[in-house]
């Protein structure tokens, strides 16, 4: 079966488990609002994988509790552990059956079935706030009836059935519904599968000679996790080149619920969860120190970073020392804070791939946060290629976004140049939208795009009527200098006023050329300003470098307008077309009158 049949499947499986997930919300209706929906079955789905995962160990685990129930906690802890085959166990005598089976003490029961997890899943449990809905649902009489639709057969979330990949876009696609419902900003959006394996794949096919062997250790960060499918996308992707890679992820996340879910599923698939953190990572980084050998995240754009700005602005300070040191962009868009700590936690060799969108490019003025971090990155020679997508490609916004690679160990062949790709005709449309999800990248044009970025040259590259561009540029093409550009004041009888031998400039006639690095400054100057302005002078004092990717621009094509004739012509046709249908409607000739 071919990647895009399989993806097809596991799209429709992922649909009908999150839809019959959804269904609870028929239940809650009127006790709760639509947008409050996920503050019950969130938890619920949680509480259901956990419960179903731990099912086939259980008995061990009961048998466990009573073996070693007067050794101390923490040897208790690991032979309960051992017990399950997991970092977290159930203690608990009741199981989703035995809950539905005493209706009249389902509140009693369901809790003690809660209080009956191990330390480590009551922490993660409780970032849900789920003891008030608890209430609330017993008081209404619902609880049992929202038990009882997780514990269909159809409602079965074990790992046995519904892998953790798939477990992650079921969360993803009922959290997506639920911001639907919030109506969030066009940047808190969520990235589906099909721009995720691009990322994955242009992240590693530069390196998959380093995957090669016996005992190799990958880390993989997400500074933006949500519920971890990126990570978890990576460990897929890496376990195709070699299932014996040892993969470690570590992440990152602010809002509590999604963290929690991506912890409770690192539990379930035999990660880390220490390396799950939770906190704002502009102003709470909780990976101080740390670097990774790939870097994979969608960061939030468009969103302001006035929560953050304390801690930010003192990390500046600190230059070099700090994440920030290079700039900061203006207070209503955070995202490329995000690119310099991710740049902050690539090791030597390290890889990142991280979604942008337009406004990264070329937002700010020459000497500014936005500008002084394009430079950082660039001069640095660590931004291998910039990747256009195709417009509606994800859930929630419909803008242009690309994908950035940076590398801190660019190959020979790519060093001091800058791979441009233009990926935004390459996609199949959607037979049905989700959201504002009317595209796909499919397998197919997957492939086309790292190929056009692999083979790293400057050609188009087709897909039957679909196409891919690769532009090859160097580093130095994407700086300038704005140079100030000052004209003489004059007095009434248009002399020149000075002051102390020299011209006086006037204000209300300076100003700017931005004039590209690869060209001699005085050189410019005499031929694209002199001729026209001929008592013009440069201020270099005030010359101020920028960096912008004008990428829109460098990939324009000129399309000739139509010849003036043909142009008559047309008008010609519209007016006779108007004339007849005046007369048909009024029975009179208007074709003689003036």
């Amino acid at each position: 079966m071919n990647e895009t049949k399989r993806n097809e499947q596991t799209t429709q499986f992922i649909q009908k488990k999150a839809n019959m997930i959804w269904n609870v919300a028929d239940i809650l209706r009127g006790l709760y609002k639509p947008h409050e929906y996920g503050k019950v079955i969130l938890p619920m789905t949680v509480i259901k994988r956990l419960h179903d995962t731990l099912l086939p160990t259980r008995h061990a685990v009961l048998e466990a509790a009573e073996k070693y129930k007067e050794m101390n906690d923490t040897m208790r802890s690991r032979f309960l552990e051992k017990a399950s085959g997991f970092a977290f166990y159930n203690t608990s005598m009741f199981t989703f059956d035995t809950l539905i089976a005493d209706a009249n003490n389902i509140e009693e029961n369901f809790r003690a079935y809660l209080n009956g997890f191990s330390d480590n899943m009551q922490d993660i449990l409780s970032n849900f706030k789920f003891e008030q809905e608890i209430t609330n649902m017993a008081e209404n009489n619902m609880l049992f009836a929202v038990i009882t639709e997780f514990n269909k057969a159809s409602s079965y979330l074990g790992p046995d059935m519904v892998t953790s990949t798939d477990m992650g876009y079921i969360f993803e696609e009922l959290v997506r519904k639920f911001s639907e419902s919030y109506n969030e900003e066009a940047g808190a959006h969520f990235t589906s599968r099909d721009i995720i394996y691009l990322m994955t794949d242009l992240l590693l096919a530069e390196d998959s000679e380093t995957l090669v062997g016996e005992n190799v250790v990958k880390t993989v960060y997400d500074q933006t996790m949500g519920t971890s499918q990126m990570l978890s996308a990576m460990i897929e992707r890496i376990h195709d080149f070699n299932e014996s890679v040892e993969v470690r992820t570590f992440g990152q996340e602010l809002n509590p619920e999604t963290f929690a879910i991506a912890k409770a599923d690192t539990m379930i698939r035999g990660g880390d969860p220490e390396n799950m953190t939770k906190g704002n990572t502009l102003s709470n980084d909780q990976f101080t120190d740390y670097t990774f050998d790939y870097c994979i995240s969608n960061p939030p754009f468009g969103i302001d970073w006035k929560s953050a700005k304390a801690a930010v602005e003192a990390e500046h300070k600190l230059g070099e020392a700090g994440r920030f040191g290079p700039g900061l962009p203006k207070i209503s868009d955070g995202q490329l804070l995000f690119q310099l700590n991710g740049v902050a936690k690539l090791k030597e060799t390290g890889r990142m791939a991280i979604i942008h969108n337009g406004s990264a490019l070329f937002s700010g003025n020459a000497g500014g946060g936005e500008s002084a971090i394009r430079q950082y990155v660039i001069e640095n020679d660590w931004v291998e290629a910039i990747v256009q997508l195709p417009t509606d490609l994800f859930y929630n916004t419909g803008i242009s976004t690309y994908i950035w690679i940076l590398t801190k160990n660019k190959s020979a062949e790519r060093q001091g140049k800058i791979q441009l790709i233009d990926a935004s005709k390459m996609f199949e449309k959607r037979r049905k939208n989700i959201g504002n999800k009317r595209v796909d990248i499919t397998e197919e044009c997957r492939e086309m795009i790292v190929k056009a970025y692999g083979e790293f040259q400057s050609r188009e590259y087709k897909l039957v009527d679909k196409i891919v561009e690769s532009k090859i540029f160097d580093n130095a093409d994407f700086g300038f200098t704005k140079v100030t550009v000052e004209r003489p004041l004059r007095d009434e009888n248009g002399e020149i006023i000075l002051k102390k031998g020299k011209p006086t400039p006037d204000a209300s006639l300076r100003d700017t050329e931005d004039i590209p690095l690869k060209e001699n400054i005085q050189e410019y100057f005499e031929r694209e300003v002199l001729p026209f302005n001929p008592d013009a002078w440069m201020d270099r004092k005030k010359d101020k470098v920028g960096f912008e990717i004008p990428f829109t621009r460098l990939f324009y094509k000129y399309t000739a307008p139509e010849p003036s004739e043909v142009i008559a012509e047309r008008i010609k046709q519209l007016e006779e077309s108007i004339v007849a249908n005046f007369k048909a409607l009024s029975g009179k000739d208007v074709s003689n009158v003036d």
